[in-house]
C-alpha cells in the first residue's frame, strides 16, 4: 500500500508540467511485494488492478486489493478473505510539486524523495520513499522504486489477518516486515480516470475481454514475454531439462501423449486423458486446467490472457525443442 502513494507523488511531478491530465497505464504498470514464511522461503507477489491518474494537481492511485496474484489459488483465497476483507482498495493521493522536474527533457530522469497519503480502510499513513522519474517522451512517464520500501504489517493494521493465514496455513511463521517495488507508467490526454469511482476504475484495469479459440496458439506468442509468464510454472516444471519436479518435465511436450513421461508419477485425472498436446490443446489447458481435466488436484488456476497463453506456448516450444 505504502508504495502507492510512493508511485502517485513520483507520477505526479514530472506530470506537472502540462496543462493535460494524465492516465495510469495499467498495462505497463506493476506493484509488487515480497513475504518470507518458516524464516527462509521467499515468495513474490503482485496486484493486476491498478487504476488512476493525475488531475487538478492531484494524483490518485488506487489498488484493487481482490486482483492479488501470488502465483497459489488457495493463497490468493485465504489472504483475500483472511488479510484484506473489508478493507476494499487502497487509495493513495498526493499533490503535486512541479518546480523540480517541470525542466526535464524526453528522455531525462531524476531520483526524487517524495510524501504522500495512502488511505486503506479508516486509517491513513503518511509514507515517504525515493522513487525514479523517467520521461520518456512529451506525453508518456514511468516512476518506479529507487530503492526498496518497506512496509510493516502492524502499520497496515493488517496483522491479525496475517496472524490467522499464519494458522490456518500452519506455518511457524511470516515476516512482519514487507519489501515492495513498483512501475508506474502514465500518458498524458483528456481523461477523467483520477475522478472516476474506484471500484469502477478496478473492474475497468482487471476485466479481460473473451478471447476467441485460435488455430495459431503457439505461433503467435512471444517466446520472450512467455518466459516471463512461465515463472508462474517454474515451481512445478522444467522446459528445458528432462527432470521432473511436482510436475513432469515439459521437454519435448508437443506431440507427445498425455501422461507419458516415464518416471512421473501421474494422477488418476492425468492418467485417464486421451489427448496428444498440441499448442492448441496447451491452450485450451492453460485458461482452465480443472475444466479440461476433470478431478486434478493442480493448485494452478490459469491463465486469464489469451495473450499470455500464446507468449507461454511460444517460449515452451521454443526451450523444450
Amino acid at each position: 500500500m505504502k508504495l502507492m502513494k510512493i508511485a502517485c507523488l513520483a507520477v505526479l511531478a514530472p506530470f506537472a508540467a502540462f496543462a493535460g491530465d494524465w492516465t495510469l497505464d495499467g498495462d505497463a504498470s506493476k506493484l509488487a511485494f515480497g513475504s518470507v514464511k518458516k524464516d527462509a522461503v521467499g515468495e513474490s507477489h503482485h496486484f493486476t488492478g491498478l487504476s488512476g491518474g493525475v488531475a487538478d494537481g492531484v494524483a490518485t492511485i488506487s489498488v484493487d486489493l481482490a486482483s492479488l496474484e501470488t502465483w497459489i489459488d488457495i493463497r490468493n483465497e485465504r489472504m483475500a478473505e483472511m488479510v484484506f476483507k473489508g478493507f476494499g482498495p487502497a487509495t493513495l493521493t498526493a499533490p503535486i510539486d512541479v518546480a523540480a522536474l517541470e525542466a526535464l527533457a524526453p528522455g531525462e530522469s531524476k531520483v526524487m524523495d517524495i510524501d504522500a497519503t495512502l488511505a486503506l480502510g479508516p486509517a491513513t499513513a503518511e509514507v515517504e520513499a525515493s522513487v525514479y522519474a523517467l520521461r520518456i517522451s512529451e506525453t508518456r512517464a514511468l516512476i518506479a522504486t529507487d530503492e526498496m520500501i518497506w512496509v510493516s504489517t502492524e502499520e497496515l493494521g493488517v496483522n491479525a489477518g496475517v496472524d490467522k493465514l499464519m494458522e490456518v496455513a500452519e506455518l511457524p511463521s511470516i515476516t512482519r516486515a514487507v519489501p515492495v517495488t513498483f512501475r508506474f507508467a502514465f500518458d498524458a490526454g483528456a481523461s477523467d480516470a483520477a475522478a472516476k469511482p474506484v471500484a469502477a476504475t478496478a473492474a475497468a484495469a482487471t476485466e479481460e475481454p473473451e478471447a476467441a479459440p485460435t488455430q495459431t496458439a503457439g505461433l503467435a506468442g512471444d517466446p520472450e514475454k512467455g518466459a516471463k509468464v512461465f515463472r508462474k510454472c517454474k515451481a512445478c516444471h522444467v522446459v528445458d531439462e528432462e527432470k521432473n519436479k511436482v510436475g513432469p518435465h515439459l521437454v519435448g511436450v508437443f506431440g507427445r501423449q498425455a501422461a507419458s513421461v516415464d518416471g512421473y508419477k501421474y494422477s488418476k485425472a492425468f492418467k485417464g486423458l486421451d489427448v496428444v498436446w498440441t499448442p492448441e490443446e496447451m491452450a485450451a489447458f492453460l485458461k482452465k486446467p480443472r475444466d479440461y481435466v476433470k478431478g486434478t488436484k493442480m493448485s494452478f488456476g490459469g491463465l486469464k490472457k489469451q495473450s499470455d497463453i500464446d507468449d507461454v506456448i511460444a517460449y515452451i516450444a521454443a526451450a523444450g525443442s
